[in-house]
């Protein structure tokens, strides 16, 4: 059973919730924001931080001018391989015995610890931010000389790709998209529980995460979210393809005197960090939560694109303890219905405040995955591992259809968590606890079978 701590926190964590639902169900319809909402006063918020101090550095992206739809970017420092300057020494890394790397202060204004080191071993890098060069709403410069400025590696702060600082040399990681929990109503991509839990998987699992900021309801309801996840798949294939563009793919203009201009168009629009160190040809979805329909409704679409996405490719997914739900109750829904933190009545609020009243139902497709005669053909989904937790009222119909994804032959295990809670591995309060890290590490082992190279694979 869970500890007495979990079960007091559930107790309150349910008066919150249930408290903040009823709100928003009473909020007028002019009252809402047609820009759309990603995030709640209530939730605490981490600052993106470029620096690798703990082995991971972020940034946030806003790329879609008509909504808030943003992503925040988490690039492990495993990803740097840096070109050694022509007769110059690499730029000196902090002394991990010097006592004045060791008071300076980081960014986020607590001590710097130059012994800290991230999953790889590699010290943590923490040197104070340079000036930096004009910036658009990508956060790069749009001029060339700003861009080899930032692509320098001696000025401390890694800043991505330019066109005059090759990136051949530079190390491609698979990217994970991850679409975060909260029952469509709460929780963001920045917040203080998703920012640790994507740092986790980006170490574990040797990625580039992009954690999703799709709209909330009921300010956005169905089906926003949904295309919000879909257009920010659509966007790492155009990410790809101007990356290509502008580190050489129109091999035509390198013979004019015009390749400057190829240069500075994809530069102006392409994120660096992407284009130095993304493989989109390596994708994963991974939703938590509520998170997990998101992504499952985005792989059927990649299913659906086929090569229309190229050269982005799904090669598997991860549901953690998705948000299905249906009209013929399963025996967990029953059994379980009261069940720690989303109880089936929470879940209720939550759903009837995303859909529209008029297409209200628990057989939606939004809703219940195991609906007849849903398109595309079950055989066709990419490989899906599936968390469940044993307390978790949802828990039978997230395994039925794992089941059924087996029948048609897709690798689709399910993982079962002894004593484990909704959200065990991804609420604020649960992130440290063994069961979460044992959690995040079984990802990584089952995930790194399809994103591995050739001849490095997995096996679990």
């Amino acid at each position: 059973m869970p500890s007495v701590a979990v079960k007091l926190y559930s107790v309150f964590f349910k008066f919150l919730l249930k408290h903040r639902l009823q709100n928003r169900i009473q909020t007028r319809p002019d009252e809402f924001d047609p820009f759309g909402v990603t995030s709640r006063p209530e939730e605490t918020i981490a600052a993106a931080n470029p620096l690798f101090d703990d082995g991971v550095a972020t940034k946030d992206i806003h790329i879609d001018p008509f909504t808030s739809l943003s992503i925040r970017i988490f690039l492990p420092e495993s990803a740097l391989n840096p070109p050694e300057p022509s007769g110059k020494s690499r730029a000196r890394r902090p002394d991990l015995n010097s006592p004045a790397d060791s008071a300076r202060p980081s960014p986020n204004g607590s001590p710097f610890h130059p012994s800290r080191r991230s999953s790889y071993g590699n010290a943590a890098v923490a040197n104070t931010l340079r000036a930096e060069p004009r910036r658009n709403s990508y956060g790069f410069s749009n001029d060339v000389e700003g861009l080899n400025l930032m692509a320098g590696v001696g000025s401390g702060v890694y800043r991505g790709y330019s066109p005059a600082n090759s990136a051949k040399k530079s190390r491609k990681l698979p990217v994970i998209l991850q679409f975060h929990g909260g029952g469509w109503v709460s929780g963001s991509n920045d917040s203080v529980a998703n920012d640790c839990f994507c740092r986790r998987i980006a170490k574990l699992c040797d990625v580039i995460v992009l954690a999703v900021g799709y709209r909330l309801a009921p300010e956005n309801k169905y089906p926003a979210a949904f295309e919000d996840g879909l257009k920010v798949l659509n966007w790492l294939g155009k990410q790809a393809n101007l990356a290509n563009l502008s580190m050489g793919g129109a091999t035509e203009l390198k013979k004019t005197d015009n390749r400057h201009i190829v240069d500075t168009f994809g530069a102006s629009m392409v994120e660096p960090w992407l284009a130095a160190h993304g493989d989109p040809s390596r994708c994963v979805l991974l939703g938590v939560s509520c998170g997990a329909n998101i992504a499952d409704y985005v792989a059927r679409k990649a299913v659906e694109a086929g090569k229309l996405l190229e050269p982005v490719k799904v090669v598997a997914q991860v549901l953690m303890y998705p948000f299905f739900v249906g009209s013929v109750p399963t025996h967990s829904e029953i059994k379980l219905a009261n069940s720690y933190f989303y109880d089936k009545a929470m879940c209720m609020l939550a759903w009837k405040l995303f859909l529209p009243e008029e297409e209200f139902s628990l057989d939606h497709p939004a809703a219940n995955p195991l609906i007849p005669d849903r398109q595309p053909p079950l055989k066709l989904m990419p490989p899906t591992l599936t968390v469940v937790a044993e307390h978790d009222w949802m828990r039978d119909r997230a395994i039925a259809y794992s089941e059924e994804l087996r029948k048609v032959n897709v690798d689709a295990p399910v993982m079962e968590y002894k004593d484990a809670v909704h959200e065990f591995a991804t609420l604020d309060m649960l992130l440290k606890t063994p069961q979460a890290q044992a959690c995040a590490e079984d990802i990584a082992i089952w995930v790194k079978k399809y994103i591995s190279l050739r001849g490095h694979e997995f096996s679990y």
